[in-house]
């Protein structure tokens, strides 16, 4: 139900003349659910305007949007493209606006806007919907606004400067280029080859621009080494949090040239280096040195809590890799790691199983013989796990029932993925009985049924393909665990085939 002051703004942000008009009266306390009521609405104009005057030294888009009950998914969906660059916008007419009163020497009725935190809007990295705003725009949208502003602001500085020269005033001081006036920028960056030169220009000037970009979650994909190092060199190292470098082919000489540049980011908690074509299961002796260096560079980032490793082959090298981490990882993902019995043991014995909130096992197959150490492992963790992917490992129904006394243990479980799995939907439904007894569960992303595949298909070229199922079949399947889920008094919990629809949760501190 919707409160009454929330709803009394969605009428008020309705006239955007009668906003306008009355701008001045307007209490500060009532901006923030003001703001909230036109970016929800998408009335542009008073948003605008709003973020132009807005009384505050900080704008957070997660406080702001998430603090709302009634639409608590609203940061975890893309937002308005439209909503977004009217932000930017209203920033841009503030600061043009402080910045003409600089440079006419006045400083009165400045405004209190220092920082735009854009933080927390995730991107999967599909566009869903036509309208919304994606990391990757965002990022190109704020890198574009950060230049135009810097050349706008040098150009009156000029202006400004010949003109006075020209009255030959005495009393004339030249204005520094770099201006008092700014405010930062805090926001997840999204780069790929194509965005690159934008935002590689916009971080140049960042540190002397009226708007300045302050990294805290770098995404980068499909970048080369002399760019990837680039971007690094020039982020500033305060409050980089998360680096994510993917499909970027990197190797392990190239991950050796790029950690000692991150050494810088003392606050750096998560790395993510999928796709980067680590293989160390025949190494030469040069390239024995080389994990060597890896591993002892990753052991440099002290604050790391995130590792994600996935698609390397990483086989019998696990206690190599993690031995020398300064402090216990809250989030380990090995996808398609080719994982061996020792590593799994390796890990459970580890100080990492304390600590381990999400774990990622996809693609390595736990029906033989990883089938026991990672018993023994998810045992070990079951007080602390919140996040387990073990999608296509190969467990059929008699591998679950096996697993689900070790599973009922993590009683903190929110989010289980064990799509592309060959589950019968006896199967789905058992797994789903026994599931419903974890209290803190949310989410779970479940394979379509081995029985489920269009009779004229062999099974053995369908496990992964949705296309070739029965669509009724699983429409039947999905409806009969629905009603499950009623009856256990558990409709809270999302049941999904839709590998995509996962729910974002931050394991950082």
């Amino acid at each position: 139900m919707q409160s009454l002051v929330s709803f009394c703004a969605h009428k008020v942000v309705s006239d955007h003349a009668s906003v306008r008009h009355s701008m001045d009266f307007i209490p500060k306390e009532l901006y923030p659910v003001l703001f909230r009521a036109a970016f929800l609405d998408k009335k542009t104009l008073v948003l605008q305007d709003l973020v132009h005057r807005w009384p505050f030294s900080v704008l957070s888009f997660q406080k702001l949007l998430q603090c709302d009950r009634h639409n608590p998914t609203l940061l975890r969906d893309k937002p308005s493209k439209l909503c977004v660059q009217t932000v930017i916008l209203g920033v841009m007419a503030y600061l043009s606006e402080a910045l003409a009163k600089e440079n006419g020497g006045s400083n009165s009725g400045m405004r209190q806007l220092q920082l735009l935190d854009m933080t927390g809007m995730q991107d999967d990295g599909l566009e869903r919907e036509p309208d919304s705003m994606s990391l990757w725009s965002s990022t190109v949208a704020l890198s574009k606004a950060c230049i135009d502003i810097s050349r706008r602001h040098s150009e009156d500085v000029l202006r400004i400067t010949k003109r006075r020269k020209g009255s030959r005033d005495a009393t004339f001081t030249p204005r520094p280029l770099v201006s008092s006036v700014f405010v930062e920028v805090r926001v997840d960056l999204f780069v790929n080859s194509t965005s690159y030169g934008v935002l590689r220009e916009a971080l140049l000037i960042s540190s002397r621009s009226p708007l300045r970009l302050q990294c805290r979650d770098l995404r980068a994909e499909e970048l080369s080494l002399q760019s990837t190092a680039g971007l690094l060199e020039l982020l500033n190292p305060a409050g980089v949090r998360k680096i994510d470098l993917r499909f970027n082919n990197l190797g392990l000489p190239g991950l050796n040239v790029l950690l000692p540049l991150m050494t810088k980011f003392t606050w750096l908690k998560s790395l993510k280096l999928p796709y980067s074509n680590i293989d160390i299961k025949r190494l030469s002796p040069e390239m024995e040195e080389g994990l060597q260096t890896f591993t002892s560079q990753i052991g440099q980032l002290r604050a790391l809590q995130e590792l994600n490793l996935g698609s390397s082959r990483l086989s019998g090298r696990l206690r190599q890799l993690l031995g020398g981490l300064q402090t216990p990882l809250e989030s380990l993902e090995l996808a398609f790691c080719y994982l061996l019995p020792m590593d799994l043991y390796y890990l459970s014995k580890s100080v990492h199983v304390f600590t381990l909130k999400k774990i990622d096992l996809s693609g390595n197959n736990l029906s033989e013989i990883l089938l026991q150490p990672f018993l023994q492992l998810l045992t070990e963790v079951s007080p602390t796990l919140m996040h387990l992917d073990i999608m296509e490992c190969r467990l059929a129904d008699a591998h679950l029932s096996i697993i689900m006394p070790a599973l009922c243990r993590c009683l903190g479980l929110r989010y289980i993925g064990f799509a592309s799995n060959p589950v019968s939907s006896q199967g789905l439904k058992t797994f789903l009985q026994n599931s419903v007894r974890l209290p803190e569960l949310q989410q779970v992303v479940y394979p379509f049924p081995v029985d489920c595949f269009s009779d004229d298909i062999p099974s053995t070229r369908c496990t992964f393909a949705k296309i070739l199922y029965d669509e009724e079949k699983v429409k039947q399947v999905a409806i009969a665990l629905q009603e499950m889920l009623v009856r256990a008094q558990r409709s809270d919990i999302v049941w999904t085939t839709d590998m995509y629809q996962e729910t974002f949760m931050d394991y950082l501190n």
